[in-house]
């Protein structure tokens, strides 16, 4: 069995309410993803994007990640972990600073960003992303790649990404406790941003939803840049647990049920439809309408749709989408939710698989893997920024050492 560092592999660590997945990608040498292994395993010890059972979440973490392993032949050491959560927050940010030689370099765009995320935060909040979203130079606005132009004095418009402190901290420990260390902590939102929405979505404005059991996490971007974060905690286990409650049924059954039959749009469902509803204690099984479950699944569904309207409303955003909403995420699957979705947002709205990868694609072409594949795409674009960012350096020292030895000599 081979060591990740062997391999030019990148892990992803999904933790979420309901499941957990470790996904496997190799990087190619033409750069392309290859998926080498994956595995989803029931999550346990998980609520609402933050840990309940620290014992529990590390078991069901730790058998998706030796399944994962022995598909890949593989041994993990470092993952790319997902967060998501209510205490996640979002700001807008301005840096400015002057332009040193009178043309940008790499060094000033660092310099402005740096400046820009300098803001003063709580001591108990971590920030989790600083994404750059347009640069100003002198009187000239909206410029997106700044490096060679001339000017005086720049400015940076920033979206900073922050969490609370101990909830990171929580659901790293998860991760340490498999004797495995974190590469990347991202937000579950941008992650999955990363796998299934388009450049052009992105430049018209869209709204990526995922929805997940226990949370709904929202990125929205405008004009190519991300513009606002947030996380909605309240998603497809409200669901289960409604169905458990009214069909007297437990809530694993519930679960399956709302998987297999449910139907977010009740006109869809015809009257003669019926399905087996397990009972409790050991009674026997009922036959129940399916009808009747999409009456009852209908309404949750509104309450949802109305929860994401209300936060684009709130911040501003809701008009400025054109290109729609985006669905993701294992609550989003079910019959009906995107017919109901543009009946309540009087907008496009789509179902969003990953974009397709190589290896084992048939396999993640499921929304529920949308955050994974995305943790996977992220890792490797930090990997290879860093490698680009080392060999600069590398090359800076080289060409010093070279000068100060000329000095030397002379």
């Amino acid at each position: 069995m081979s060591k990740a560092n062997e391999r030019d592999l990148i892990v992803a660590l999904d933790i979420g309410t309901s499941k957990v997945a470790v996904i496997i990608g190799e990087v190619l040498p033409d750069g392309d993803l290859s998926i080498v292994g994956l595995s989803s395993q029931r999550s346990r010890g998980m609520e609402k994007g933050g840990v309940n059972d620290l014992d529990s979440v590390v078991k069901s973490v730790q058998r998706a990640l030796d399944e994962a392993e022995l598909m890949a032949d593989c041994q993990v050491t470092s993952v790319n972990l997902s967060i998501s959560g209510k205490h996640i927050a979002c700001q807008n940010e301005k840096g400015m600073v002057s332009i040193n030689d009178e043309e940008v370099t790499q060094y000033d765009v660092d310099n402005v960003i740096h400046t820009a995320r300098s803001v003063k935060i709580s001591d108990e909040r971590r920030i989790l992303h600083v994404m750059p979203q347009e640069y100003s130079i002198d009187v000239q606005e909206g410029i997106k790649s700044p490096i060679g132009m001339s000017g005086m004095r720049m400015e940076a418009q920033v979206h900073m990404v922050t969490c609370a402190s101990d909830m990171a901290k929580n659901i790293e420990k998860c991760v340490e406790r498999c004797g495995l260390k974190v590469d990347e902590l991202v937000f579950s939102a941008i992650a999955s941003s990363y796998s299934v929405l388009t450049d052009d979505e992105k430049d018209l404005g869209v709204c990526l939803v995922d929805m997940g059991g226990g949370t709904m996490d929202l990125a929205v971007y405008t004009n190519g840049s991300l513009r606002h974060c947030a996380v909605i905690p309240v998603a497809g286990s409200q669901v289960t647990s409604d169905i458990a409650k009214i069909f007297r049924t437990p809530l694993s059954h519930a679960e399956n049920i709302k998987v297999q039959h449910a139907c977010a749009l009740s006109q869809l469902v015809g009257q003669e439809d019926n399905i087996e509803v397990p009972s409790v204690g050991g009674r026997p099984t009922r036959t129940m309408s399916r009808h009747t479950l999409a009456e009852v699944v209908e309404p949750r569904y509104q309450e949802l749709y109305e929860l994401i309207l209300q936060e684009l409303k709130s911040a501003g955003y809701d008009e400025q989408i054109s290109a729609g909403i985006v669905f993701t995420g294992g609550t989003s699957k079910i019959e009906g939710a995107v017919e109901f979705a543009e009946a309540c947002f009087g907008m496009p709205v789509r179902l969003a698989t990953p974009l397709p990868v190589k290896g084992l694609n048939d396999y993640i072409q499921d929304p529920s893997y949308a955050t994974g594949i995305g943790l996977l795409k992220f890792g490797s674009i930090m990997r290879a920024k860093a490698r680009e960012e080392g060999a600069k350096h590398t090359s800076v020292g080289f060409f010093t050492r070279i000068q100060n030895w000329i000095k030397g000599e002379l």
